[in-house]
């Protein structure tokens, strides 16, 4: 049976304007459902169902295939049900559907493998994820009533403690999978069904209980950020045209050239350094004058014309893996370097193939604070290793 995963991504949000491609630590917050899905390898097809150009454009830089949706389903009214059956409508070869939500950045791989044997191996028409929780619930009084409340789930003379009461099971919205004849019948749930309990730390739901920066903790923590094990990073590089720099030269009558830095950023290498990761800086042009003017006490390869060989020979005489190496760039030049890395960002007005090919994108321009704010993704993904390494 075909199981195609399914992501619903309307442009319109009536909360955050294109929600579905902003920035969640580092990444567009359908990647990170894009990636647990294309890593879970259970999938014979991955789709976004979109209405927008730049969600369809996010969406085909993680390996997606698109789904343009009709307007008679983008509307604020439109239900994911009936976006759904469209998609059935258009593409025949699917038997089960795996809707997947975006909001929900902190799903693994690992819970849409089981979830994937209980629908094609166990033989349940419908799946969905639920998530336990320790609520008590009461009835609700309306104004004006003059009602008392009644307790809904617990004896108020004899309340359970955490540890004595198992707690509920409530939808979470992580994802429902269901097989054809149940989604043209016009159900998500229903025939053989059974839930999928997701453990509390990967429940993130943005849509309904979390706001932006609670959720990028949150998957910083709890996220998952591909196949292989974080390693503690030993070596950043960082280009300097476009990422320590605006990129801009400029030039003065008398024929010198001036570029201009952020502060933000020179502190931010001297943080790394006292975290004892080694900083060294690369660059296509010849600009040992500005080097020299920046005294900032790092290893430098000026006049590079072939970057990823650098880092190569860096990262070989420093007996590091390239789980161990960081790269910031920005252009085209960088793309290799950016793949290879264990860690790599760009800041936000890098290129687009740049861009494509980094594991996080900084708020920040280059010249503008990007290494700074790059060197705090570093320490935050440091602290996720240690937290590994201690479980």
């Amino acid at each position: 049976a075909h199981l195609a995963a399914l992501v619903l991504a309307r442009g319109g949000s009536k909360g955050i304007p294109l929600k579905n491609i902003k920035l969640l630590a580092g990444v567009p917050l359908i990647g990170w459902v894009l990636r647990a899905a294309t890593d879970a390898g259970v999938f014979h097809s991955i789709w976004v169902s979109t209405d927008h150009d730049e969600i369809e454009k996010v969406a085909k830089q993680f390996g997606a295939q698109v789904h343009r949706r009709s307007p008679e389903v983008s509307q604020d009214s439109s239900t994911s049900l009936e976006a759904i059956r469209e998609f059935l409508h258009h593409h025949h070869e699917v038997d089960i559907v795996g809707n997947i939500q975006a909001t929900s950045p902190c799903l693994h791989p690992s819970d849409l493998i089981k979830v994937a044997d209980l629908i094609q191996k166990e033989g349940f028409d419908s799946v969905f994820s639920v998530v336990r929780r320790h609520q008590f619930r009461w009835s609700e009084v309306k104004k004006g009533e003059n009602k008392m409340t009644e307790p809904q789930n617990l004896n108020p003379a004899k309340r359970y403690r955490r540890q004595d009461w198992p707690g509920e099971l409530y939808e979470n919205g992580s994802f429902y999978f269901a097989k054809r004849h149940l989604i043209e019948k016009g159900y998500l749930q229903g025939g053989k069904m059974a839930y999928y309990e997701m453990c509390a730390e990967h429940s993130v739901d943005i849509d309904i209980d979390i706001d932006w920066p609670i959720a990028e903790q949150r998957v910083l923590s709890f996220g998952y950020f591909g196949k292989d094990p974080l390693k503690e990073v030993k070596l950043l590089v960082c280009s300097i045209d476009g990422c320590l720099t605006n990129g801009r030269i400029y030039v003065t009558e008398d024929q010198k050239e001036m570029v201009s830095y952020d502060y933000r950023d020179i502190v931010g290498i001297n943080l790394l350094k006292k975290r004892g990761i080694e900083v060294r800086l690369i660059s296509e042009r010849d600009c040992s004058k500005t080097l020299s003017a920046m005294k900032l006490g790092c290893i430098a390869k000026i006049s590079a014309t072939n970057k990823l060989q650098v880092l190569e020979d860096w990262k070989k005489d420093m007996g590091l893996s390239w789980k161990e190496v960081a790269y910031l760039g920005n252009e085209e030049s960088d793309v290799e370097c950016l793949k290879k890395a264990g860690m790599s960002g760009v800041p936000a007005d890098a290129c687009a193939v740049a861009q494509k090919a980094a594991g996080y994108i900084c708020k920040s321009n280059g010249g503008c604070g990007a290494v700074r704010e790059f060197a705090e993704h570093i320490f935050l993904l440091l602290e996720k290793v240690n937290s590994a390494r201690k479980q």
